[in-house]
């Protein structure tokens, strides 16, 4: 007997939370406290036979006898569902384990509501567990409501699930986060016109969240929060949430009530360039306002467009080159590179100005090979190749008309190195290539300044300073 006793004290100790703290009740703000007596409610009591059950259940548990492992649980659950978490975390695997094995749907219900009223009775006696307090139970809540009641129960899902996300933001599962944007286009899905900003709202929360695990090279499962991110964007583009009307209507006041709040401003600007709603009154608006407070890559980007909408292409580079440096400070190299795209295009396309053009190309690609991206590369090539290809290095007499298609072959030679380093453009980069190569200077013309055609290379000069191959 004294052996069994020794053996239930050492249970006993190895278990935590076993003090049997008090906890008062709410006091009637009606009655003066002085007349009001103070109730405290006990929490239950941990007796020798549930450290003991404790041990029993989890054992089975360990074991996956999930069946045997019911009675010991439900007693403690019952009687000191204080005395330790495992209670729940084994408690939420033992009523999976016997909803999924039997079909009698009575039982079915019983469980599933059981399921859901475990992390209630978690939160009330361990939700100020440091790990996992009450905002991450209430994430596991919200779970419960999906896998139990399927889309019975969506809003009380949702509803867990924001809450969860909202207080822990990039520190939440990357089940929660995934399951709130499911949750929240379900129910967007029943009522478009009532829940749009709703679902955009989570969608958004989520999608940060995900990005900013993503991100996180110290985050052993950036891998997966990535591929998430993926799925959760593709969910928003197809949800129709996302077409740019859908959201000025949602947003116009948003920001004409928001122009002195810069977190509101960003995050509105952000929303509209992940959705490529860039075109948009609303998106420059906020972009304008923002840069107005505090300039960043952001609000600088928005206001480039804007610009370029405008007509005013050299306030647009301007703004972009701001929207550089803001970008590389904060470590955005990705945006980097589109920045710097966009100003070649507009060297390129607008401006006319192709030394310009194929420096900022050249510094994109740059970027991107810094990030081991090929994608993204091919287009600058492209701009290059069109920049030396609408260029004249020689006068319009007959010798400089021959010299003049040789830019062509320097043209072709950015082309074919389009297609090599990015495959998305080969169409595109083919396309150029047969059209520009019918223009080469001809057997007959090179025959004709043999002098300048001796060899089989031949150096196209000027700003291009480049050397070619005839063809």
């Amino acid at each position: 007997m004294k052996i069994k006793s020794l053996l239930i004290l050492a249970l006993a100790a190895a278990l935590p939370a076993l003090a049997c703290a008090k906890k008062p009740t709410k006091v009637s703000q009606e009655t003066p406290v002085e007349a009001q007596p103070v109730v405290e409610e006990e929490d239950p009591v941990i007796t020798e036979e549930c450290v003991m059950n404790v041990s029993l259940f989890h054992e089975s548990v360990k074991n996956k006898m999930y069946a045997d492992a019911y009675e010991p649980w439900w007693e403690v659950y019952t009687t000191c569902p204080n005395a330790n978490k495992s209670i729940y975390t084994d408690g939420a695997k033992i009523i999976e384990a016997l909803f999924q094995a039997t079909s009698d749907p009575a039982e079915k219900e019983r469980l599933a509501n059981l399921a859901v009223e475990l992390q209630d009775k978690r939160i009330r006696f361990f939700g100020n567990d440091p790990k996992y307090p009450t905002n991450y139970i209430l994430g596991e809540k919200g779970l419960a409501y999906i896998d139990f009641f399927g889309d019975t129960k969506m809003s009380e899902a949702r509803e867990c699930l924001h809450k969860s996300v909202e207080a822990l933001g990039a520190q939440s599962k990357i089940t929660v986060l995934v399951k709130l944007v499911d949750a929240s286009y379900a129910l967007y899905k029943q009522n478009p016109d009532a829940l749009a900003e709703q679902f955009i709202a989570d969608y958004e929360m989520a999608a940060n969240a995900l990005g900013e695990q993503a991100a996180n090279t110290n985050n052993k499962n950036a891998e997966i929060a990535g591929k998430q991110k993926d799925y959760v964007d593709n969910i928003f583009a197809i949800s129709g949430a996302a077409d740019c009307s859908k959201l000025d209507a949602i947003y116009d006041a948003v920001v004409k009530e928001n122009l002195t709040n810069l977190d509101m401003l960003t995050k509105v600007a952000k929303l509209y360039k992940r959705v490529r709603c860039t075109e948009s009154d609303v998106y420059f608006a906020a972009c304008e306002a923002a840069h107005k407070l505090q300039p960043t890559q952001e609000s600088a980007a928005g206001c480039a467009s804007m610009a370029a909408k405008k007509g005013e292409i050299e306030q647009a580079v301007a703004y972009y080159d701001q929207a550089i440096k803001l970008a590389m400070v904060e470590d955005e190299l990705e945006d980097v590179a589109d920045y710097q795209y966009n100003v070649a295009y507009y060297f390129y396309n607008n401006l006319k100005r192709y030394p310009e053009a194929r420096k900022y190309a050249l510094a994109s690609i740059s970027t991107l090979q810094g990030l081991g991206l090929n994608k993204g590369q091919g287009r600058c090539y492209i701009i290059i190749g069109m920049c030396y290809a609408a260029t004249q290095l020689h006068g319009n007499d007959p010798k400089g008309r021959i010299l003049n298609k040789t830019v062509f072959w320097a043209a072709v030679d950015k082309f074919v190195k389009a297609k090599q380093v990015d495959p998305s453009v080969e169409a595109q980069a083919t396309e150029f290539i047969n059209m520009y190569k019918k223009h080469f200077p001809t057997k007959e013309e090179r025959f004709d300044l043999p002098n300048e055609f001796s060899g089989d290379t031949y150096h196209v000069g000027g700003w291009i300073g480049e050397t070619t191959t005839i063809r």
